[in-house]
């Protein structure tokens, strides 16, 4: 059954959170997919990816790159799966794939700031639920760690 995790941000950026989830899902063997929906999101991400930290990088490609079938991590803007990933993250309010119950997990990261962000959310949430899919909600306690609400 496929699993949903619903990550949602308040003063905070995408581009600090994604990183170590990223991390996370790689230190578990996971292969990923992050979905956005556009391919200037997903260019200033792949840049991102490889800068972020000084002492770190993640490897990936784009989905345009020759061997994104080899790596671990590929950021398209489609529903594309190129590196049979397991996980697939969906950003800027990047729709439920047709074959969401392909993969082991599914995260999404909403901006809470966001009303059109936070009614996806909501609709991607009940979409879920209806399909069957096991969904749990995270926010950021004061100390940026991620907590489960019920």
């Amino acid at each position: 059954m496929t699993e949903v995790l619903f990550y949602h941000l308040q003063n905070m950026s995408l581009e600090s959170v994604l990183p170590p989830l990223l991390e996370k899902s790689l230190e578990r063997g996971w292969r990923v997919v992050v979905q956005s929906t556009s391919q200037e999101r997903t260019e200033a991400l792949d840049s991102h990816l490889w800068t972020y930290r000084d002492d770190s990088f993640l490897p990936h490609a784009t989905w345009r790159s020759g061997d994104a079938e080899d790596q671990p991590i590929v950021l398209v803007v489609e529903e594309a799966n190129p590196n049979r990933a397991n996980v697939r993250f969906l950003i800027d309010n990047a729709g439920l794939p047709a074959d969401a119950d392909a993969y082991d997990r599914m995260v999404l990261v909403f901006n809470g700031d966001d009303t059109d962000a936070l009614a996806a959310a909501r609709r991607a949430w009940t979409d879920c639920k209806a399909r069957g899919f096991e969904v749990t909600y995270w926010q950021a306690d004061e100390r940026g760690r991620w907590q489960r609400r019920d």
